[in-house]
């Protein structure tokens, strides 16, 4: 229905009842390598800040300062000794602890009940995720020990963000993910991606031909070889593992599928490891490749505005313009991104029209779409539920 899509009163709905209480997708660990490196993101009106603490852990913390509540950290990465409230000079440890904030405060202040308020914070396979939510968070155990295992080939602390990309989308979040949750679109619309990618969703995809599955069995012996783990895994709607060739002849998804960095990731030796796709909702996509990353974030803005940040990953040791060329690594998913920001915008200006009413999904071209909006919809209805208990 066409509130779903561009009503406010929606939109605050999916943020408390989503994006307040759900597992999200933040950044990669290997950007916070040291001790008090930072960076930040916006979930709605939520500043938060993930920081690299003295012992080597990641914390997250809303980055509000117990004082006035000024935001504490202004840009979106960095590096601190100390957290410094640039307002009043309040000073808080990595931990969160605060350790200063003058005489003026009086004898009755208590300045171990003045700590930086966390935020639910897990790693996984080299992926920060945080929750919102306000006690416990949501079950998110038996992804993490998957993406831990599937991840283990890439040595994720052992890499970098060689480039990242943001744009804004004049289009609701959900439509953001429905587009990537099909390649109904594809053919008519990505001929870069194409170049490369097998558009079957998995190897459970009801479209996928016998042609398909004999060239995965065939990479699959390969990847076993080689100790590498591929068999599609799923919890629930909300997350899946999986990894899938790509087509013949290519190793990587660059314009002509041939490796955009020199370096391979971590202990990876054959460059024909095709794309992991890594899927989380609400919020990111991921294809795991044998020199490079991709990985996606998306975060809502308002009711007809979303942030789509894309991030490319090459070993720590690549070294730009010798073993990988920015530009070319980028080339694929740029373009790819351009044309899904037009797509997702124009869905959402005929959703607006009051000559809108909803079509039919397709059980084989968008069950990816429909397993999206199911689980869209258990759990807000599911989080409404708690809420009025």
């Amino acid at each position: 229905p066409q509130p779903l899509y561009n009503d406010p009163q929606m939109f605050r709905a999916d943020m408390e009842e989503i994006f307040q209480k759900e597992w999200l997708f933040v950044g990669m660990t290997c950007e916070v390598p040291a001790r008090g490196d930072y960076i930040t993101v916006e979930i709605g009106q939520n500043p938060v800040l993930i920081v690299r603490d003295g012992d080597g852990g990641i914390q997250a913390f809303h980055n509000v300062c117990r004082h006035r509540g000024s935001k504490l950290c202004t840009e979106h990465r960095g590096k601190v000794a100390n957290l410094v409230c640039p307002y009043h000079q309040w000073t808080y440890d990595l931990k969160g602890n605060l350790l200063f904030a003058g005489t003026e405060m009086g004898d009755a202040f208590d300045i171990k009940a003045h700590g930086l308020k966390p935020a639910h914070c897990r790693t996984a396979g080299g992926f920060i995720f945080i929750s919102l939510a306000k006690g416990e968070a949501p079950e998110l155990e038996p992804f993490m020990a998957t993406l831990d295992e599937y991840m283990e080939p890439y040595d994720m602390e052992n890499t970098k963000v060689a480039v990242e990309s943001t744009i804004l989308e004049d289009a609701n979040w959900k439509l953001v993910i429905e587009n990537n949750r099909e390649c109904y679109h594809c053919s008519g619309s990505h001929p870069e991606l194409l170049n490369t990618l097998l558009e079957w969703d998995d190897t459970n995809d009801p479209r996928a031909s016998e042609e398909f599955l004999a060239h995965y069995a065939n990479q699959a012996k390969e990847w076993d070889a080689e100790g590498i783990p591929h068999k599609h895994v799923e919890h629930g709607l909300r997350n899946r593992v999986v990894r899938m060739p790509l087509k013949e002849g290519t190793d990587v998804m660059t314009l002509d599928g041939q490796q955009g960095c020199a370096k391979l990731m971590g202990r990876i030796k054959n460059p024909k490891m095709g794309s992991m796709r890594i899927l989380h909702l609400p919020n990111s996509w991921n294809h795991m490749q044998s020199d490079h990353a991709v990985v996606f974030r998306v975060l809502p803005i308002s009711a007809q505005k979303t942030m789509v940040t894309t991030k490319w990953l090459v070993h720590k040791d690549a070294v730009e313009g010798v073993d990988y060329d920015v530009a070319r690594l980028r080339q694929v998913w740029d373009a790819t991104n351009e044309q899904d920001r037009c797509l997702a915008e124009e869905n959402q200006r005929g959703i607006n029209s009051i000559g809108y009413q909803p079509g039919p999904y397709s059980e084989t071209f968008e069950f990816g779409v429909i397993n999206f909006i199911d689980w869209y919809s258990e759990t807000v209805r599911n989080n409404l539920k708690k809420d009025s208990l």
